[in-house]
């Protein structure tokens, strides 16, 4: 049976709700999925499982983030039954991500980069479960949107600037082919969202949400046809890595 949209799928059509023009996405001619946004023949929402976590994400997406095809938070949703999105504002961050904030069930980290930690902003690159306070489970922040406007809302958002920074420095390259940052070592959403769950100690799920975002990855490329035959490689390829890795973390804890 096929899972409920998430917060994500919803935040999508409130956005495209209020839009006063349709968004033009590369590849707007391809049909695609109303909710994974692939290719109609690429779409992976029957493959979509639900994880066993302790953890929670709220993403805080970037004004036409939630728009764009090519969004890899929404992929952390799609995986992750404790997931909320909002759109970020300015001036008016919206009252119901605030109080998320404040709620006595979570512990919030920001998850970004340390270098641009506010003066004694609290720096973490493990988030040991036994740390955490007695029913509190940790909800993971993350920034989604280009480079440039995640520093924006960070700067610009004084409500994080008291949060603890989970921050660390993957050891390999950003794999993420459709919209690299300006930088080798600037990594998509859903990529740092895996590492987060290997630093609260869930690297079984961490590699989960990697194996779906490669899923994710290349699944994009097929719809946009513009890779070399030689290049590819059958799609399965893909699918079986994302239910082998799922099935490893489901019976890691049985």
């Amino acid at each position: 049976m096929a899972l409920a949209p998430h917060a994500v799928h919803h935040l999508y059509q409130y956005r495209k709700s209020i839009s006063t023009k349709p968004f033009g996405a590369r590849g707007k001619k391809l049909i695609r999925c109303p909710l994974c946004l692939l290719g109609e023949q690429f779409c992976t929402c029957a493959l979509r499982r639900q994880l066993q976590t302790q953890a929670s994400f709220l993403l805080i997406m970037y004004n036409d983030e939630v728009l764009k095809p090519t969004n890899s938070g929404r992929l952390i949703a799609d995986l992750i039954p404790d997931t909320h999105a909002y759109i970020w504002s300015r001036t008016e961050p919206e009252a119901a991500l605030l109080a998320l904030l404040d709620s006595p069930q979570y512990q919030p980290y920001l998850v970004f980069p340390a270098q641009y930690a506010e003066q004694g902003q609290t720096i973490l690159n493990q988030v040991p479960m036994s740390t955490l306070a007695e029913g509190k489970r940790p909800l993971l922040i993350m920034l989604d949107g280009s480079w440039r406007e995640a520093i924006k809302m960070f700067r610009k958002s004084p409500y994080l600037h008291s949060l603890p920074l989970l921050s660390f420095d993957p050891d390999t390259l950003a794999t993420y082919a459709l919209r690299k940052g300006s930088h080798d070592f600037q990594l998509g959403t859903a990529e740092v969202a895996s590492l987060a769950l290997g630093a609260i100690g869930e690297a079984a799920n961490g590699k989960v949400l990697s194996t779906w975002f490669d899923l994710f990855v290349e699944s994009s490329l097929l719809g946009r046809n513009r890779r070399c035959r030689e290049d590819l490689l059958p799609i399965t390829d893909f699918t079986d890595a994302f239910e082998l890795a799922f099935e490893q973390a489901n019976n890691g804890k049985r």
